[in-house]
């Protein structure tokens, strides 16, 4: 008998649910690696464009008809809630669900939340990993992203081979939870050096140094940081094309918050970085790319 650790992924039939900025190019890798990709979007026309150009993926009708094909699932969608409808709502992924299938949720999924799903699948004799993710649009176009998972170790050494097809750095970090936390911690860095670098901008330019100049001076030395190579690029050409929306960033800081608040932890400056992509949604900005939070700094003079 053939282990499923040591099944072929070219060999195998997995569901792919959510077709957005990310799901689309991770459905690209594994399609080029050779895999059967069954696909489901809410909004179809997502599906249709993706499958006229990946001649051989099909595209379900429902969450469930991709459970009832596949024994692997890969989820990559919006929030906590979006996971809920499409798993256990209705024509969700559990009413399909085949005895020891597999969910891999590769999205930024509340950590309270996920263990609670992960709960209820098992139930249903279903197996759960949470692997968010990190890298953007650019790595999950490369097959580069960053993973952080969590789970069952034999889920995990299940989900692996398909993980190591998107992405570089697969880290291996807990149990059930434990890759949303790694992620929380990570959307806590990025949103606050976010804010960081557009605040050191914001003073430079206001004191006559062109934030070009800062770059370029910061590079090297202890300030310097992917945040300040790309996202300081995209201030400085004011290039806002959502590559992570703010709208998904300021969900990924209120979830940090909700986790801190679940141990009593007060974590004052991040509660005072949310304060900022508040202001990003209030003021119609939520669909820029997160490197817009410069905006919300230091507004244009009209």
């Amino acid at each position: 008998m053939i282990n499923q650790d040591q099944k072929n992924p070219s060999n195998q039939k997995v569901g792919v649910i959510g077709l957005g900025l990310m799901g689309t190019p991770m459905c690209q890798q594994m399609y080029n690696s050779g895999i059967d990709l069954y696909i489901w979007n809410r909004n179809s026309q997502r599906s249709r464009k993706l499958s006229e150009k990946l001649k051989l993926v099909t595209v379900c009708k429902t969450p469930a008809e991709v459970a009832l094909n596949c024994d692997i699932i890969i989820t990559m969608v919006t929030d906590a809630t979006a996971v809920e409808a499409i798993v256990f709502g209705k024509s969700g992924i559990a009413e399909g669900c085949r005895d020891n299938s597999l969910l891999i949720d590769m999205g930024t999924t509340s950590v309270i939340q996920t263990r609670n799903f992960s709960e209820r699948l098992s139930e249903m004799g279903g197996n759960w990993v949470d692997a968010p993710v990190s890298g953007g649009t650019t790595a999950a176009e490369n097959g580069s992203l960053t993973i952080m998972a969590g789970g069952r170790k034999e889920s995990f050494n299940r989900a692996l081979p398909f993980l190591k097809i998107m992405g570089e750095r697969i880290t291996y970090v807990g149990g059930v939870g434990a890759g949303q936390i790694a992620k929380s911690a990570n959307q806590m860095i990025v949103g606050l050096t976010i804010g960081a670098v557009a605040e050191a901008f914001a003073l430079a330019r206001h004191n006559g140094v062109e934030p070009e100049k800062i770059r370029e001076a910061l590079f090297g030395g202890f300030a310097h940081s992917r945040i300040l190579e790309l996202h300081g690029e995209r201030m400085i050409k004011e290039d806002y094309a959502p590559r992570a929306k703010c709208s998904i960033q300021r969900k990924d800081i209120s979830e940090a918050i909700e986790l801190a608040n679940s141990v009593n932890l007060s974590l004052p400056s991040l509660a005072t970085n949310m304060k900022l992509w508040d202001y990003m949604i209030e003021n119609g900005l939520e669909d820029l790319d997160h490197s817009a939070l410069l905006l919300a700094i230091d507004p244009p003079t009209s």
